[in-house]
């Protein structure tokens, strides 16, 4: 894996890459409060079936660049970032998936720019119409959204979450996986990722802006060919919401994993290598 850099509107984007240069791209989007790293058992599977991976830490995360403020980590601004990439390695068309956040990103860049996704993968996050309407209507998943509420508050979330060496994130990883999903290695790899200077606060306003600023999408409908991957032991985002996700898709498919949690791409990587590499390839 080689390191390569993006620009975007001033935003530099750190981004590891993989595979032949002359492969088809394929673009890999972490969440929250991952980075590159949240891929790793995908990379080099993937480089090696001939695509060429590319893998960024989305603005704000570890080493790209982390504007100011809670505006630039509006939605579209987001999707903006995926087309530079796309832009910058001359690709009209990519492979795209995401898992969490990146999974949000992922959905929004459908929806904005169809003709730049080839085939879209998407890693426990519903669509976002189903994300929203779930979150202010059903109580059962306005508790796990709990936290999107309290992101909303001033310094004190990352206040919190930086306390005694990141502990309540590394907690909210193992608190929410299988036993063994995340090793001694990868929490200090996460924890480096998180001291980098102004991380935790630009993390946290992706939350902040993606209830301030709503993106009115012309289009509800993803007509990019999506296939959805979801661990049913989600402690964070009911399974149903996967099942109605389906219904915003012209042409989608859903594969659950009974025994995997939100960190579906850690728990079972050789599935969802697999079925990444089946659909890219179809």
């Amino acid at each position: 894996m080689d390191p390569v850099y993006f620009e975007n509107c001033g935003v530099r984007l750190h981004a590891v890459a993989a595979g032949p240069k002359d492969g088809r791209v394929v673009v890999l989007l972490h969440g929250f409060p991952e980075f590159w790293y949240g891929w790793r058992k995908q990379i080099a599977p993937l480089a090696a079936a001939g695509f060429r991976v590319i893998v960024p830490d989305q603005r704000g995360y570890n080493l790209s660049s982390k504007p100011r403020g809670v505006a630039p980590y509006a939605l579209n601004e987001l999707v903006s970032d995926v087309i530079a990439i796309a832009d910058q390695l001359g690709q009209h068309q990519i492979f795209l998936a995401g898992h969490d956040w990146g999974a949000a990103v992922a959905w929004g860049t459908a929806l904005l720019h169809p003709e730049r996704v080839a085939r879209l993968v998407i890693i426990n996050v519903p669509h976002p119409s189903v994300m929203r309407r779930y979150v202010y209507t059903r109580l059962q998943q306005t508790m796990r959204s709990w936290y999107i509420f309290f992101f909303q508050i001033p310094w004190l979330p990352e206040a919190l979450f930086s306390s005694f060496r990141f502990r309540a994130g590394v907690r909210a990883l193992l608190g929410s996986s299988r036993p063994g999903t995340f090793s001694p290695e990868d929490l200090a790899e996460y924890r480096a990722a998180w001291s980098q200077p102004g991380a935790f606060a630009a993390m946290i306003n992706w939350y902040r802006a993606a209830i301030r600023y709503r993106v009115p999408f012309s289009d509800r409908t993803v007509r990019v060919p999506t296939r959805i991957l979801w661990g049913e032991q989600d402690k964070f985002l009911m399974l149903e919401m996967a099942r109605e996700s389906l219904r915003y898709c012209t042409n989608a498919e859903l594969f659950t994993f009974a025994k995997a949690s939100h960190w579906l791409q850690h728990e079972e990587p050789e599935e969802v290598f697999q079925l990444l590499l089946e659909f890219f390839r179809s």
